[in-house]
């Protein structure tokens, strides 16, 4: 099922619009706001300014702790200390600086946001609303990436937005046939019949719980607990409006073994939410079987499918292509020490962090 970037966004207002985003996840501190001064909905998140924010919502999170955490886990010892290093004195700048007192538009909660064709929306008056709401606040958009973003990118650098580099996501675009013999033997995965296929329509008030046990096995204690901690409610909340797509596998006992939450707006479409069951043997290709459930969606939609950042190697031999992601940042006038902060962040992120993300293929 594809639906539009408006119908996503008023099933999200609908959901949230003026509460809390601890609503979603445990770690997620913000307020939520559904602007519409562009002509179209648009989610939009107020961080609050403190420590344990999830990566999602707080630049410092972003760019100190995750940045620190990660170069610890896939760089090599000679490189990963200094980096560390550099990562707190960075994180003592943006203290400083009071980065989190920041306006995230766009933001969904999600580590991927989808974003709308820029002619569909007033992007003038979209950021006139939120420069009026929040005067003294910065304003960033996440998640933009020069392959299909590229026309925001412009638009933004042209009204005085300065580009951060977060990370390397990988892209596959629509249109590609499903071949190459992983994706294929990946996608022979979805007819196994060691396990049950759990369709969209097949999920139960009780798999909610165990969904996001699944993702917090994978994407808090195997990755990060900087990652967002998603409630089974919101879960579940959001697949019956509609917001995410389930598809899922089970034992012949009826456990949940692992999932696919998938989010998609118009032409592009991305699955924020994957776990499986750590603890089951690497044999019985429970990664890769969840994964093939995102290729297939986008294969049967024709939609654009943004694999987000990780597991570069895997991508790959799937057909998916590198490509920097960023984040656009507008600072108020007087903020005149913030903006040199996030210029040296720019300066920092573009010219040391990308080239490592490509050398490594992070």
């Amino acid at each position: 099922m594809s639906r539009s970037y408006r119908e996503q966004a008023e099933a999200f207002a609908a959901l949230h619009d003026g509460g809390d985003a601890t609503q979603l996840a445990d770690n997620l501190h913000a307020r939520i706001h559904v602007l519409r001064g562009g002509g179209l909905p648009v989610p939009a998140m107020v961080a609050a300014v403190g420590r344990g924010n999830a990566w999602v919502c707080s630049p410092r999170t972003t760019y100190a702790d995750y940045a620190a955490e990660e170069a610890r886990r896939l760089l090599p010892p000679w490189q990963a200390r200094p980096l560390s290093m550099l990562c707190a004195g960075v994180g003592r700048l943006l203290d400083a600086a009071r980065i989190d007192r920041a306006v995230s538009l766009n933001n969904w909660g999600l580590s991927t946001n989808l974003y709308p064709a820029l002619d569909q929306l007033d992007l003038a008056g979209l950021i006139d609303e939120a420069r009026t709401g929040w005067p003294d606040h910065a304003l960033w958009f996440r998640s933009l990436n020069p392959v299909h973003d590229a026309d925001w990118l412009t638009a933004l650098r042209a009204r005085g937005f300065l580009l951060v580099a977060s990370r390397q996501v990988y892209l596959r675009e629509a249109g590609l046939p499903a071949c190459g013999r992983d994706l294929v033997a990946d996608l022979r995965l979805l007819q196994r019949q060691d396990l049950r296929h759990v369709a969209e329509t097949a999920f139960v008030e009780t798999d909610y719980p165990r969904i996001a046990a699944l993702y917090a096995q994978l994407y808090l204690d195997k990755y990060s607990r900087h990652n967002p901690a998603y409630h089974a409610t919101m879960l579940r909340d959001w697949h019956r409006r509609g917001l995410l797509q389930l598809r899922g596998f089970r034992d012949d006992d009826g456990q949940l073994l692992c999932i696919a939450g998938m989010f998609g707006t118009g032409t592009t479409m991305t699955t924020p939410i994957v776990g499986y069951d750590t603890s089951r043997p690497q044999r019985l290709g429970l990664y890769r079987t969840l994964t093939a459930c995102g290729f297939d969606e986008a294969l049967r939609s024709g939609r654009h499918l943004n694999l987000s950042a990780g597991a570069a190697g895997f991508k790959r031999l799937r057909g998916a292509t590198p490509a920097i992601e960023y984040s656009a940042v507008w600072l108020p006038p007087a903020a005149r020490a913030s903006r040199a902060v996030v210029s040296l962040l720019s300066s920092l992120t573009c010219r040391l962090g990308v080239p490592l993300m490509r050398k490594y293929q992070l």
